[in-house]
Parts: C-alpha cells; sequence; structure tokens
C-alpha cells in the first residue's frame, strides 16, 4: 500500500505542474503610446539601436589618465530568484542589464526626433530599476544628452562619455549609507551663455527601501513649461519644486555680489574678545604640578604574579633550516603573551605599580582671562555691487537645451542592475498607461510572492515534504514541471521495478520488517506473493465469521 501512495504522490505532482506551467501567461510588453520621443521595452530580446561606448573615461588626480568604458551590457530576463515571483508576467520580460560591478559602462540611444523645449508641452521622462543584488555604492540615473541643431554629424553615441554633453540627469543614486534621487539640469545663462549645474533640493520622503527591497521600482519625472516639476516613485510624488526657487544653486544668480575689489582695511579690529591685560597670575598657581600622580592608596591585586614574565619565548618555535649563525647570528626563539597571564583568575603578570590618577592640585599652564573687545569693529564684509552677469530669466524651461539621445554613464560595485521600458513623451497619461501595462505586472507579482513568501515562511514547519513540494510546484509553474518529470521518473521506474523484481516478504511474516532476498540456492521462508496477498484484503469478509 505504500508503494501505491508514493505512486500517487508522483503523479499527482506533475499533474499540478502540468497544469501550471500551461496556465503561465507569456510576457506582453506595453503598447507604443501614441505619440512619444523615445520608448524602448527591449521586446526585441537584442541591444539593436543601442550603442556602448569605445571612449575612454578621464581620471582627474589620478595616475592613469583615462578609463575604458569596459562594462559589460546584456538584454536578460529579470532574475526569477532575485524578483521571488516567477509568475506569467514576469516570465519573458527582458530589459537592459549591467551585468558588470567595479567597471565603468556607457551605454546610449537616439531619440526618433529631438526633444525641444518650448512654452506648450512638458517633458515626462520614465523607466524602471531593479537592484536585483542589492547595492553597495554605484548609481542608476540616466543622462538625456544634448542636441546641437548646429552640428550636422549629431551625436557621436559610440564616443559617449563623462565630458558628453547633457541636459538632465535623473534618477537613484547610492554610496554606503547616502541614498539620492538625482535631477541635475543644465541651463544656459542668456546673458554670459555660460552652462551652469543646478541640482534639485533632496528628497523630504525616505527613499531608502527603492535600493534595498530588490523589487523593480518606477521613477517618473515630470517637468512642466511653467519650470515646475515633479519626481515620483511608482507613482507616489517623493520631491517637487520649482526650477527658479528650488535648485541649488540657483537658476537665477544673485542680483548683487561682493565687490571683488574690495578689501579689509588695516585697521579693522573683527576680535570679539581679547585677553584682559590687567590681569596677573594668582601666586598658589602652580603650573609645575602633574596632569595625573600615582594612587597611594591602591593596593596589588589578589592573583597578581609578580615574578612571571609578561612574555615568553615561543615553545613550538623552531630555527629555521636555512639559518647560518654566522650570517644570521644566534637564534632567538620569538616571545608569546604569557600563557599564566592570560589565565581568567590571574589580573596580571611582572613588577606591580600604583595605578596613576587624576592630581587634584593639577591647574596647568596660566592664561590670562578674555574680556570684551572695546575696539571691535564687528564682521568685516566686503561691500555689494551689482551683479554684471545677472538676468532674470523667467522662463528656464523654454531655455533649456534639446534633447537628442539617452544614455547611461555607470560606475558601480553591484552587478545585474536591471533596466526597462524607458520613456521620453509629452503626454503624461501615455506614460501612465505605458507604466500599467508595464510595470505594474511586475509590482503585482512582486508584491504577491512577498507576501507568499511571509505566509509560506510561517507555515512552513508545519508542512511535510510532500507539501512543501505541492507548494514549491506552485511557485515555479512550467519549469518546475519540467523539473520536476525529470526527477520523479526515475524515481517511480525504481519502485515499479522494485516492486515486479525480488522476492519481498511482507511486514507480517518478518515480524514488522519488510525483507527482499537475493536469488540464491539457499532455502528461503514459504511467503505469498504481495499482489495474492493485497488481492485477498480486497475481498469482502464472511458476515459470519
Amino acid at each position: 500500500m505504500e508503494l501505491k501512495v508514493r505512486l500517487r504522490w508522483a503523479v499527482l505532482l506533475v499533474g499540478v505542474a502540468l497544469c501550471l506551467g500551461l496556465a503561465a501567461a507569456p510576457h506582453a510588453p506595453p503598447a507604443l503610446p501614441g505619440d512619444y520621443f523615445f520608448a524602448e521595452s527591449f521586446a526585441r530580446g537584442t541591444l539593436d539601436g543601442w550603442v556602448m561606448s569605445s571612449g575612454k573615461k578621464a581620471n582627474a588626480g589620478m595616475a592613469t589618465a583615462y578609463t575604458k568604458y569596459d562594462g559589460e551590457w546584456e538584454v536578460e530576463e529579470l532574475a526569477l530568484a532575485s524578483s521571488g515571483a516567477p509568475e506569467g508576467p514576469l516570465r519573458g520580460d527582458e530589459g537592459l542589464v549591467l551585468k558588470s560591478k567595479a567597471a565603468h559602462a556607457a551605454i546610449s540611444a537616439k531619440l526618433r526626433r529631438p526633444f525641444v523645449f518650448d512654452a506648450e508641452r512638458p517633458l515626462v521622462v520614465q523607466y524602471e530599476v531593479n537592484f536585483q543584488r542589492g547595492i553597495d555604492c554605484g548609481g542608476a540615473y540616466v543622462k538625456l544628452l544634448t542636441h546641437d541643431p548646429s552640428d550636422p554629424a549629431g551625436l557621436d553615441l559610440g564616443g559617449f562619455t563623462d565630458r558628453t554633453p547633457y541636459t538632465i540627469m535623473f534618477g537613484p543614486d547610492k554610496c554606503g549609507d547616502e541614498f539620492k534621487l538625482h535631477l541635475i539640469v543644465k541651463h544656459r545663462n542668456p546673458a554670459t551663455g555660460e552652462v551652469g549645474e543646478h541640482h534639485a533640493k533632496k528628497p523630504a520622503k525616505q527613499i531608502r527601501s527603492y535600493f534595498t527591497d530588490k523589487k523593480t521600482h518606477l521613477y517618473t519625472l515630470v517637468l512642466q513649461p511653467d519650470s515646475s516639476f515633479q519626481i515620483l516613485v511608482d507613482g507616489e510624488l517623493v520631491n517637487s519644486g520649482n526650477l527658479l526657487n528650488d535648485m541649488i544653486p540657483a537658476v537665477n544668480g544673485p542680483a548683487e555680489i561682493d565687490d571683488p575689489e574690495d578689501s579689509k582695511p588695516a585697521d579693522w579690529d573683527d576680535r570679539r574678545t581679547v585677553p584682559d591685560l590687567d590681569a596677573v597670575k594668582p601666586e598658589d598657581w602652580d603650573e609645575d604640578e602633574p596632569r595625573e600622580v600615582p594612587d597611594e592608596d591602591a593596593t596589588m591585586p589578589d592573583g597578581w604574579l609578580e615574578d612571571e614574565p609578561e612574555s615568553v619565548e615561543d615553545p613550538d618555535a623552531a630555527r629555521p633550516e636555512d639559518w647560518d649563525e654566522d650570517m644570521d647570528g644566534e637564534w632567538e626563539a620569538p616571545e608569546i603573551g604569557n600563557p599564566r597571564c592570560n589565565a581568567e583568575d590571574t589580573p596580571g603578570c611582572g613588577p606591580w605599580t600604583l595605578p596613576m590618577v587624576p592630581n587634584p592640585l593639577y591647574k596647568g599652564k596660566w592664561k590670562a582671562p578674555k574680556v570684551a573687545n572695546a575696539a571691535y569693529s564687528g564682521e568685516w564684509r566686503p561691500r555689494s555691487v551689482p551683479n554684471p552677469d545677472y538676468i532674470e530669466d523667467l522662463r528656464p524651461f523654454a531655455r533649456l537645451s534639446p534633447l537628442g539621445a539617452v544614455g547611461l554613464e555607470l560606475w558601480s560595485m553591484s552587478e545585474d542592475i536591471f533596466f526597462d521600458n524607458f520613456l521620453i513623451t509629452s503626454d503624461r497619461e501615455a506614460a501612465e498607461r505605458w507604466a500599467e501595462q508595464g510595470w505594474r505586472p511586475k509590482k503585482e507579482a512582486e508584491d504577491a510572492a512577498a507576501g507568499r513568501a511571509e505566509a509560506e515562511e510561517a507555515e512552513r514547519g508545519n508542512k511535510g515534504p510532500a507539501g512543501r513540494a505541492v507548494d514549491w510546484v506552485l511557485a515555479n509553474g512550467f519549469y518546475a514541471a519540467v523539473l520536476l518529470i525529470a526527477a520523479l521518473l526515475p524515481v517511480a521506474v525504481r519502485l515499479y521495478t522494485s516492486r515486479k523484481g525480488g522476492n519481498v516478504v511482507p511486514a507480517a511474516a518478518t515480524g514488522g520488517a519488510k525483507t527482499n532476498y537475493k536469488k540464491t540456492d539457499e532455502p528461503q521462508p514459504d511467503v505469498k506473493d504481495e499482489e495474492d496477498e493485497e488481492e485477498e484484503e480486497e475481498k469482502p469478509k464472511d458476515l459470519n465469521g
């Protein structure tokens, strides 16, 4: 009967696995929005349209002036082991993966057409990131590379480096315990033509979990023609402001600046206090008293071994075979800490001396006390003059340089950073639909898997091997079916052949233990065939006894 139960379990598990495997729906990439400047879901499974940089990164202040961008990029499926959610919505969902760690990596792709900032349409930038192996130090931000309409050759993506001009940098970055969500905007001063780099203030919301939970997160930047901006993660607002008021440094510089020609007058005294010239050292002030003195009340602790040295020769040390006394001198064994001094009941070894305590008579070197400075002129500052470069730009959005490409120029100490579903558009509703079709299935699958993992962990102690096997099949679908069939088929065959093969003595005939006898010439007990015995058990018993 036990054999039949095993076979039934095997058939049941294989059936469940096959059903779930067939039911797992394949991944469906998001539909392209109606109007967009760039959209990439990696549904083709290739890097078509993307260019890996062959340029070199500048290393300021280092022995090597330049470093190659040798980080590796691949298009791969979201790692099921990392996401914890191998259901249909994730199976086949491929994205761009940074495979290398401790290496500089750069890759970029051109927009369908340049995005030109004007007063009529916003800029919406959106993409997904999953730190599949966590993140120690590194970034996952995007650079929106600047398009120069006057350059007929256009952007050289093969030469993309850290020096390639960009208009906006946006996305997560971490090193040590510092978690950042960058928004960096490069604005050209209309008066001087100089390009300044301006950073958004830090988010007020806690963003640590986006880096540590190993889930796929959706990063969205919305920059409006009125120069206001919103930064969202997973559709929730985490930072907002305006390019005019909430950037460091401010987009519009100060109207006045310190006069570079001004200098502090020679008679200007900016000392708030000065030594009291009328003060004298007290007669009882002894500068020779030491800071610490021996504690005369102390006594040697019980168990102190005064005759034991603190260190002894290492008894296990041996003179090296190549030691030459003529060249190296007389060999002496190295010393180690005295084992007797390290015993728990031994407070110490060697000559005991009185411990030192603070000296109550110590006063140190005398200094005259400070008093208010009667000649204090105040804190000096140079006078203010009009800023010759000042111009009040009330529409910085419209003055941003056009966008021509999206690029990732990164260095990370963690590998397998997953990027997916890049979108650059002016239609916020289109971006929300793109997220619902591309990111939402990931979130639901990952959240469901996390919830199941917690519940399963709580119930794991109450389940037997069969129950855990069924749970595993339920969690892994089609792939589980293939593996399970491959694993159980030899077991089932073995069980079947062992049932039909040698002579099996039922437990009833051997006092509770089954015995397999080899074919020999030795006499064996007369035992009924197991099938006959089972048939007799299944026959109805005589009701008359």
